[in-house]
């Protein structure tokens, strides 16, 4: 993080980025330059802004020491998260020995679908706190309750301490779905990036009580191959080449556990007992391709699959809820096909019990 970056205020920074993106449009041009192309996709202006801006301010999610990355990360949500989401109590408390946080949205009935959210960060940072507004707004627009997991990281806690928690946590809510009034047939995972990894492995390693759909954004789903979409776009794009290496080589330094389906849950032989998923990729991300792979995978295992690409955004579209609006439309349709796939399976449920 430049020295720029770190001596202005967060709040200060995050006002310029709105009043940037408030410039009318030949003003936002004359910053981003000239449009950016590649592999047929044209980065959203939006989404081009914003990364000029966060080039010309110094701020990086940088890959010096895990401290400095969860510092900077926590940073750079805090600049384009937006204002704090209301209507939704929140209170933390404890999954089976797993920190959590739990979204409660108001005047919300008791019996109401669960989603136990995963947050992203490449297993190395990220927290309760930089997806809270995050979460906020998938339990206010899904009209779910949410339990977030704070999962232990690396390399303090390498793999599979994440995946281990995330399944800790999942089978937690699901025998304490009463106390925490939700409905236990109607329990969905989700996360993004590393934690849309941890919500397929939970899916895919669910015992008698199983997820009723799965809520995945740019997962992280094979760590034993390097695909196209990471030479396209592997500098430049937020989420960069060197630093998958680095958040790999911190959760999982051993090259035996890169096949292992636990990480690389494309790898797993069967994926067909996975719940209908919706899955979104963004154009600009070097993960887009295996989570496409993954979705494919599913699709021909009979899993009922969404795949939707966002061509103009790129990696971490979904903490990006307080600046333009291409982002928070992004999250928007995504929540919308949750309260389809909750609904779905509320009618399922129904049909089975009157049989």
């Amino acid at each position: 993080m430049s020295k720029l970056a770190e001596s202005v205020p967060s709040g200060v920074l995050a006002g310029a980025l709105r009043f940037a993106f408030g410039l009318p449009a030949p003003l936002r041009r004359l910053i981003t330059g000239r449009p950016i192309t590649v592999d047929g996709q044209r980065l959203h202006p939006e989404a081009q802004l914003l990364l000029r801006l966060q080039q010309l301010s110094g701020e990086d999610w940088r890959t010096t020491t895990p401290a400095a990355n969860r510092l900077a990360l926590s940073r750079s949500t805090q600049l384009v998260c937006g204002p704090v989401i209301d209507g939704v109590a929140v209170r933390a408390l404890s999954a089976g020995g797993v920190g959590a946080r739990f979204y409660e949205p108001t005047d919300l009935p008791a019996g109401s679908p669960l989603l136990v959210y995963h947050h992203g960060g490449g297993w190395v940072s990220g927290d309760l706190d930089s997806h809270d507004n995050l979460c906020r707004f998938l339990a206010v627009e899904g009209g779910v309750r949410v339990l977030a997991v704070d999962y232990r990281l690396a390399p303090e806690h390498p793999f599979p301490a994440a995946a281990d928690d995330a399944r800790t946590a999942f089978e937690w809510a699901a025998a304490h779905a009463g106390e925490l009034g939700v409905d236990a047939r109607r329990i969905a995972l989700g996360g993004d990036s590393a934690g849309g990894n941890l919500a397929a492995v939970t899916a895919l390693e669910a015992g008698e009580v199983k997820p009723v759909f799965l809520l995945l954004f740019y997962p992280a789903v094979d760590a034993s191959v390097r695909r196209r979409s990471r030479d396209l776009f592997g500098r430049g794009f937020f989420l960069t080449d060197e630093k998958m290496d680095w958040f790999l080589d911190h959760y999982a330094p051993s090259r035996e556990s890169h096949t292992d389906p636990r990480l690389s849950v494309l790898l797993a032989e069967d994926l067909g007992g996975l719940p209908p998923t919706y899955l979104a990729t963004a154009g600009f991300d070097p993960l887009r391709d295996e989570g496409e792979a993954f979705a494919a995978r599913l699709a021909e295992q009979g899993v009922p699959v969404v795949l939707r690409r966002h061509p103009g955004l790129f990696h971490g579209f979904a903490n990006i809820l307080g600046v333009g609006g291409v982002f928070r439309e992004a999250v928007a349709e995504a929540v919308g096909s949750l309260r389809t796939g909750l609904a779905l399976a509320n009618s399922r449920q129904d049909v089975h019990e009157t049989a």
